[in-house]
């Protein structure tokens, strides 16, 4: 449906994408013509309740779409209440979220949802309202504006699979309404959830077995994937899926910027598969992409899927029929931590040839920590011929990164652990999973220099990946665990709160005051992050390619633009090594500005090399 009193803007829009929206919403949807006039009628609703700076905001960027790409884009991941107690302490901050040369922020989970039975703020109640502690709906809105004054953008999660137990859905569902009911996945008895459970695993095991849970108030069995107090929305009724995008687009008009999607491959279900990255999932997300593209040109969305490489890759969609802008790389996260742990760079090369080989128009967000555990979601296949098993390796992995290996300075802390699987994942900040932590407990600065060398080493590796770097809260100045969730009882059976500590701003003010750790880490990572500003070799336009150092501890990457080529060369190794390379004579060290030959170079333990040359420059 296209009103003609319509918009002239909204339906040149709507009419570029009506017959691929109309085609996938009626195949999904059993052609049910009703409910797509109703969605219809909903983008219009956001489009016209849009506020006018947005709209000019949106014109500016469709004018230009490459401008999240750009080389000088850093983001940083943040909980509101641990870096300033709530969305006006953000605000207040901003100008520290400058000087880190931030113009990416993302906001964690802040909608409003029950205190104890929220996961971290993944079990929203309300999607309209901002949890009172951290601000209001109008406060996250001003921040957005403020932050637009200083072209920083913002990016908040949409939690989609699920709501909590106690949104006003629910509550209706528990009273026997039985539309509200139809929103969620409810049976009367446990037959069609024991069918479920033969092929869908369980996501939480230990902490939460089972797919389903009992809801004594509705006398019937509910789906909950996650955890009990998480009700799975049944995006089989298209009420759900058009008062989910309202929710969406609600969200975008108070000025988030980016959209990150919770647990997006889990949210269509069908009996007798896994329940995972099914088509349908797709057709709904490629839907969503063309709403957001109707509404609010100018937004984009950030795709959360933690699995396998093959399964990541296809919620960038095409290039003709984009879904994602943007995927989080996790494995190469995963490879980065396993590199550090064995020092051998074989399986990160393996990884990065599959991302290398990637479209130029597939945008990655790039990181080494974020609010959430490291899950060892490795290519065992490829790890396998080098004699490893999968079980042990992963033993391995966790034993050295937490520091039970003889030998390690490692400090992380297992999470999730299933002995009987022999399997765990792990958490913990970049700085004490460097070693540094334990080197300032024992007070011994030659350790303490090598875990600052191996932090600088792993954030310069990130800023050499195409994509965006990302930077969780407090890597900048090195912060170490958080040891006291231990003493919190709605905390101490989540070790992921170890690194969720709350910002240390005392801290932070050393990052000026030469010699401190906060200002070694600071002063590196801003310098390499403007380095990477200033050349556009580092941009997603690049071609990029492992350069064979013949060395297995030593990690080489080639990168070429317009002109421009750059060697990257990481040392995993704690000892001094050598890259038996043999490229361009004449480079330039971007670190020292020295000029030296890219030949058979020596790197110290945990050192890295940028070395560049302007070939248009020199031909010329």
């Amino acid at each position: 449906m296209i009103s003609k009193t319509w918009e002239t803007e909204f339906r040149e829009r709507l009419s570029q994408a009506y017959d691929e929206l109309k085609w996938l919403y009626y195949e999904l949807y059993h052609s049910d013509g009703k409910a797509f006039d109703y969605f219809c009628t909903v983008l219009h609703e956001f489009y016209r309740n849009r506020p006018d700076a947005l709209k000019e905001l949106d014109r500016r960027r469709l004018a230009d779409p490459s401008w999240y790409k750009r080389t000088d884009m850093l983001g940083m991941q943040m909980y509101v209440g641990a870096f300033a107690g709530n969305l006006k302490g953000v605000e207040s901050h901003l100008d520290y979220i400058k000087d880190c040369g931030v113009n990416y922020i993302h906001l964690m989970p802040l909608l409003q949802s029950p205190e104890g039975r929220s996961d971290g703020g993944y079990a929203v109640s309300d999607f309209r309202q901002v949890q009172p502690e951290l601000g209001t709906m109008e406060d996250l809105a001003d921040l957005a504006r403020e932050c637009h004054h200083d072209d920083i953008c913002l990016c908040l999660d949409f939690v989609m699979n699920h709501t909590s137990e106690d949104h006003e859905w629910a509550l209706k569902a528990k009273a026997g309404d039985a539309e509200a009911q139809s929103r969620y996945f409810f049976y009367d008895n446990w037959d069609i959830p024991s069918e479920f459970e033969k092929t869908v695993p369980q996501v939480f095991p230990t902490t939460a077995p089972g797919n389903f849970t009992w809801c004594p108030q509705a006398g019937k069995v509910v789906m909950t994937t996650f955890y009990p107090y998480q009700w799975d929305l049944n995006y089989a009724n298209p009420v759900v899926f058009n008062d989910m995008t309202a929710n969406m687009l609600f969200l975008y008009n108070q000025g988030i910027d980016i959209i990150r999607l919770d647990a997006v491959p889990y949210i269509w279900k069908e009996l007798g598969t896994n329940c995972r990255n099914l088509p349908q999932v797709h057709n709904l997300v490629r839907i969503m992409h063309i709403a957001s593209n109707i509404v609010c040109p100018g937004t984009l969305m950030l795709g959360e899927v933690v699995m396998e490489p093959s399964k990541v890759v296809p919620y960038f969609g095409t290039v003709e029929k984009p879904e994602c802008q943007m995927l989080y790389n996790v494995t190469t996260m995963a490879s980065t931590w396993h590199t550090v742990a064995t020092k051998d760079v074989r399986l990160l090369k393996h990884q990065l040839g599959t991302v290398f080989a990637l479209p130029h128009d597939y945008m990655f967000l790039n990181y080494l920590r974020c609010h959430d555990d490291i899950g060892w979601g490795l290519d065992y296949g490829f790890l396998r011929q080098f004699g490893l098993d999968e079980v042990a390796h992963k033993k391995y992995l966790n034993d050295f990164l937490t520091g039970t290996l003889f030998g390690s300075d490692m400090r992380g802390e297992l999470y999730n652990n299933d002995p009987r699987l022999g399997d765990a994942r792990l958490c913990g900040t970049t700085a004490s999973l460097c070693g540094i932590e334990a080197a300032e407990y024992e007070g011994n600065s030659v350790k303490a220099d090598r875990g600052i060398r191996l932090d600088i080493l792993l954030h310069a590796f990130l800023l050499t990946q195409s994509g965006i770097p990302i930077i969780y809260s407090g890597d900048e100045i090195g912060q170490l665990n958080d040891y006291g969730y231990h003493q919190d009882p709605l905390k101490w059976d989540d070790s992921r709160y170890i690194h969720r500590g709350s910002f240390n701003w005392e801290e932070a003010e050393k990052r000026y005051t030469p010699g401190t750790r906060q200002e070694r880490l600071f002063h590196a990572l801003r310098e390499l992050e403007q380095l990477r500003a200033s050349h556009e070799v580092f941009g997603n336009d690049a071609d990029t390619w492992i350069c064979e150092t013949y060395n297995d501890h030593v990690l080489g990457i080639g990168r070429y633009y317009n002109g421009e080529k750059l060697i990257a060369l990481f040392n995993f190794s704690d000892e001094d090594q050598t890259a038996w390379i043999s490229e361009d004579s004449g480079c330039t060290n971007l670190l020292t500005g020295t000029v030296c030959d890219a030949r058979n170079y020596g790197l110290h333990s945990y050192e890295f090399v940028w070395l560049y040359k302007n070939l248009s420059v020199q031909s010329g």
